[in-house]
């Protein structure tokens, strides 16, 4: 929502604010100020208006639209986020949900592309260090400190679930050490998910609608290209599940026909098949979903 105040009601906020009486200029002039007065007030104000952007709801939060691009560029323009933030530092620790709660920041992204410089300058901005950044950059002292201080947290993942060990991987030779120890430690690595067979996948694949609007579909898929050879997963995923105007989320297979969507081990997206077809249901803490394959 836009700022709605305008130059009347912020002089009348003013003129309530500030009576001129209380500052020794007497009743007659709390009711009319010099023209001239008026013109400086409405110039600065004219001034404040123009500067910037326009004041919505969120704010002081950052714009959704800026956090969304910083962490979608941490993953391969580091020019583009020298921009970002050296206009604004705080998008340096910004952070966004992909969705179902996989929520990611820009070194995040960084550490599991294995970009060092992005991580690197991130870092020197003030993004918050972490296992995973720590890993990926080689820092073998450092992610041995993290699991003496908490045992079993190599088991924890990392945005879209990729695991503490394929960040160590993605490090390549500077990572070697760090790769080396976290392979003699347990639940370092994802699991294996499920398999599904081609001719199952067939029968899920298509375009699952909830409402009536033109976003109220979900788009499945098994084109998995993106993740051939891909060091980020130990084991690709199986599926694409994609609400219409969203970033896609790869689907992991958990058995009869359940996924677990990357990054969001609670989720659940179970497809079953009745009288009216193939049915989609969405289930995330108290929050479920139906949707039907459009025939």
């Amino acid at each position: 929502m836009r700022n709605e105040w305008t130059r009347r009601n912020l002089l009348r906020f003013a003129a309530v604010a500030v009576p001129a009486s209380g500052i020794g200029l007497g009743p007659l002039a709390a009711l009319k100020m010099p023209r001239r007065e008026d013109s400086w007030k409405e110039e600065q104000m004219n001034q404040a208006q123009s500067k910037g952007e326009p004041v919505t709801d969120l704010f002081p939060a950052q714009p959704p639209e800026l956090v969304r691009e910083m962490v979608l560029v941490a993953h391969y323009d580091l020019k583009r986020v020298k921009e970002l933030v050296e206009a604004r530092p705080s998008l340096a620790r910004a952070a966004w949900d992909w969705g179902f709660g996989d929520w990611e920041d820009g070194l995040g992204a960084a550490s599991h592309m294995g970009n060092r410089a992005m991580a690197e300058y991130l870092i020197l901005k003030g993004a918050r260090p972490s296992i995973f950044s720590a890993t990926m950059l080689g820092q073998l002292e450092i992610v041995k400190g993290f699991v003496s201080a908490q045992p079993g947290v190599q088991a924890v993942r990392g945005p879209h679930s990729i695991s503490l060990l394929a960040h160590a991987r993605v490090g390549g030779e500077a990572a070697r050490p760090v790769f080396d120890f976290l392979q003699s430690l347990p639940n370092s690595d994802t699991e294996a998910p499920v398999a599904l067979p081609e001719n199952e996948t067939k029968t899920l694949v298509g375009t699952y609608v909830f409402g009536g609007g033109t976003n109220e579909q979900i788009v499945v898929d098994a084109d998995l290209k993106m993740y051939a050879g891909s060091k980020m997963y130990t084991y690709a995923p199986q599926l694409n599940w994609t609400r219409k105007g969203t970033m896609g989320r790869p689907l992991f297979h958990l058995g009869d026909h359940a996924f677990c969507p990357a990054g969001a081990p609670s989720a659940r997206i179970r497809f079953t098949q009745d009288s009216g077809g193939v049915l989609m249901t969405i289930t995330d803490a108290d929050f479920v979903l139906l949707a039907r394959r459009r025939a």
